[in-house]
């Protein structure tokens, strides 16, 4: 197969698997982005899309729009948009059902994903951890165990502004590692009718959403850019905690009301399941490690 072919395939899986993740309440698309290894090319392009989407609006920017329009990796984005989007409507279909059929099962596996991930974030500090990468780390872990921990609100039809700003809020926990984009939706009540609209192509619905993810991109992406580029240390010690926090969220034994439950019924299983997520994403680094020491040769 061609360099260009495989590049093309192998971004196009990277994005499938995010958008996979995307769909699991406690599960963050930044962590996988971050493993698959194209966090910070998929957030500066994020950010060029974004600022020229505002931009274009006002007729005195739009110079800045199509140099920002340029800047957009294209054939990283694209790849990827399209396996994100053909992952989430085939999840929605086959993985919510497995997730609610076997909630236990399915947060083992994916508590295992998370707590392998870990690694990445922490890695890519770039030197070894003091005080402050520490304290930082500590107060990611604190807003991600406060927020998972709040309870889940109940399904309802919300109005249109409802959806806009739902969303917004979404797609920035999406790009935060640690944050799930889908369990934002669940606190207020929001997973259930965005996964139907998925489901049922809820057009106007889906409009709506979109409108609000842009908007959402527009006013954080940028300032998450500025702060890898000149907060990079701080930054990522933060995303590290966070991701460590929302581990809450995947403990396997959990009341329908996101209570926290001690171990029960067949907990070894459990606990392979678990270990079967983590030899996923180490073999996963792995892979993506030798991929680009041979890249770089």
């Amino acid at each position: 197969m061609p360099a260009a072919a495989r590049t093309l395939a192998l971004d196009t899986a990277r994005g499938a698997a995010i958008g996979v993740v995307e769909i699991v309440p406690g599960v963050s698309g930044g962590t996988v982005a971050l493993v698959v290894g194209v966090y910070e090319r998929l957030i500066d392009s994020a950010g060029h899309l974004a600022r020229a989407v505002v931009a274009g609006v006002r007729p005195s920017r739009r110079t800045e729009a199509r140099a920002s329009w340029r800047a957009v990796e294209w054939s990283l984005l694209l790849p990827l948009a399209v396996g994100m989007l053909v992952a989430v409507v085939t999840a929605a279909a086959l993985l919510a059902p497995l997730v609610e059929d076997h909630p236990v099962e399915t947060r083992a596996v994916f508590a295992g994903l998370v707590v392998a991930s870990v690694a990445v974030p922490a890695r890519m500090v770039g030197h070894r951890w003091g005080r402050r990468e520490l304290a930082f780390a500590a107060v990611g872990a604190a807003v991600a165990l406060v927020v998972t921990g709040l309870p889940a609100a109940d399904a309802y039809e919300p109005a249109w502004y409802i959806v806009v700003g739902a969303a917004a809020v979404a797609v920035c926990a999406l790009v935060v590692p640690g944050m799930s984009g889908s369990f934002v939706l669940l606190t207020v009540g929001m997973y259930a009718p965005t996964l139907a609209a998925v489901n049922d192509r809820d057009l106007a619905y889906l409009g709506l959403f979109v409108t609000g993810a842009v908007l959402g991109l527009g006013s954080f992406v940028g300032g998450l850019r500025w702060l890898l580029e000149h907060r990079r240390a701080p930054t990522l010690a933060l995303m590290t905690g966070l991701m460590v926090g929302s581990l809450r969220a995947l403990w396997p034994w959990q009341t329908d009301a996101g209570a926290l439950q001690p171990p029960h019924g067949d907990a070894l299983s459990v606990l392979a399941l678990f270990l079967a997520g983590v030899a996923v994403v180490t073999a996963a680094l792995a892979v993506e490690l030798r991929a680009s020491r041979r890249s770089a040769e």
